[in-house]
């Protein structure tokens, strides 16, 4: 702490000079470089005490708020303990308690892998399935995002992510939702598993009704399997414990997970599988260390994930998140028909999109269509700013060139946090269809960065 009182100040200088550089140039641009002090549940305080509603919840990772008193304590006893941790000759109990924990929520599955992140559990995922089907090739949506590592990359449907890091794995991207793309592919006979977001992150879509399904039994007939990515959609955070469930009968072959599980704490990833294809992958004692992770089932994530499944269960989170996430999309949605420029409002319990559009007005249109002749994702970029700098909301862009905001707040706010973005939402879409004020002022900022950027 000494040593934060010391230097704290300097931290985007330290980013700047040490970091990645262009983390602190981009957020001095649209006005996000504030100093926050502390943070507790759904809020952040900065220098001056003024407090900040986190509609972001670290891209999903605290799904519980931050410092949530349960998970908190858990490691304070976990570390004062004094465990014998990571000998790697040894089974210690919290992995294979948390790996039932888990397993309860998947009855179908019967085993688990721990590393320590999102893309950790994809690239095991990826991994496993060419291992237990003895085929090359994943298929995957267009406009995916599974993760950044080598692995996770090749099934990454973004290109602005891809460039500059080939070659990659020789995996092939699919149209969500798309079944006759998937049989095609699967007719090759070279498919080990088609790996899906339940709800892509990047736009907030879901898969259409029936897909997943549909999917699981083409790909079984083909000798494939099914990966659920669940990553961000997973414990609770669509209103149910994993999202693949809002459709009956879908049985993935393997499911992902990992942010929320560390409990905003200690990073950690896994991936649940079949017993048969973990027997693959493992099939001899000399195949003992085939995969592994050097972090993966430490003692402090392992217990930050028990308490994280105990708070799910004990508080009725994944009820509340279902509560909220409907009262905040039906109020949404009801302001469609006040507004020109808000178009849509999808997604399920607390991972919501909200998707602006071409208004009808001649006015209104003039407006939106200098903002996409400089740069599409500008209008939502301009209502993100002003939530912040004036309503102290902190929410995100759901990807590059989009005109869609997401929200994924912690699991854990209610009514007043609702009602606190609803007001704040309004004020801004009144500025926007003023036309003036801070929003507006910021765009045309926007604007001669983007056109500068060009030259």
């Amino acid at each position: 702490m000494a040593l934060l009182a010391e230097r704290g100040k300097e931290r985007y200088d330290l980013h700047t000079r040490h970091l990645n550089h262009q983390l602190p140039r981009m957020l001095r641009t649209i006005g996000f470089d504030k100093v926050y002090e502390r943070a507790a549940g759904a809020y952040f305080w900065d220098e001056g005490g003024d407090d900040y509603l986190d509609m972001l919840a670290g891209f999903g990772v605290m799904g519980l708020g931050r410092h949530h008193p349960v998970v908190r304590k858990a490691l304070h006893d976990v570390i004062d303990a004094s465990l014998a941790d990571l000998t790697r000759f040894d089974c210690p109990p919290l992995p294979g308690l948390l790996a039932e924990r888990l397993l309860a929520h998947s009855p179908h599955l019967d085993r688990v892998f721990f590393g320590s992140s999102g893309t950790e559990a994809v690239e095991t995922a990826l991994k496993f399935a060419r291992c237990a089907t003895g085929r090359p090739r994943i298929l995957y949506c267009d406009h995916a995002f599974h993760g950044l590592t080598a692995g996770s990359l090749s099934v990454n449907g973004e290109s602005c992510f891809r460039d500059g890091f080939a070659p990659l794995l020789p995996d092939t991207a699919i149209p969500l939702g798309d079944l006759t793309a998937l049989e095609r592919e699967l007719r090759r006979g070279d498919v080990a598993a088609l790996i899906v977001e339940p709800i892509q992150g990047k736009g907030v879509h879901e898969t259409p009704p029936g897909y997943l399904r549909a999917a699981q039994d083409l790909l079984h007939r083909h000798g494939a399997l099914l990966i659920a990515d669940e990553v961000q959609t997973g414990l609770g955070r669509t209103g149910d414990f994993w999202a693949h469930r809002h459709e009956d009968g879908v049985e993935p072959d393997l499911i992902c997970v990992a942010k929320a599980l560390s409990g905003g704490y200690v990073p950690v990833g896994a991936t649940l599988g079949r017993d048969a294809i973990f027997r693959k992958v493992y099939s001899a004692m000399d195949r003992v260390l085939v995969h592994s992770a050097s972090f993966g089932s430490n003692a402090q994530a392992m217990a930050a994930g028990l308490a994280v499944l105990s708070v799910i269960e004990d508080e009725g989170i994944v009820a509340r998140a279902r509560a909220t996430g409907d009262l905040l999309r039906n109020r949404l949605t009801a302001l469609i028909d006040r507004y020109e420029f808000l178009h849509a409002v999808r997604g399920r319990g607390l991972m919501i999109g909200i998707e602006f559009g071409q208004p009808r007005s001649l006015v209104l249109r003039s407006r939106w269509a200098m903002l996409q002749a400089a740069r599409r994702g500008l209008f939502a970029q301009m209502v993100v700013v002003p939530l912040l700098r004036r309503h102290r909301i902190l929410t995100q862009v759901s990807g590059d060139r989009l005109e869609v905001i997401k929200l994924i707040p912690p699991l854990t706010i209610g009514e007043r946090e609702a009602d606190r973005f609803l007001g704040a939402f309004e004020a801004v879409m009144d500025e926007a269809h003023s036309g003036g004020g801070l929003m507006w002022d910021f765009g045309r900022t926007l604007i001669g960065q983007a056109v500068a950027g060009r030259r």
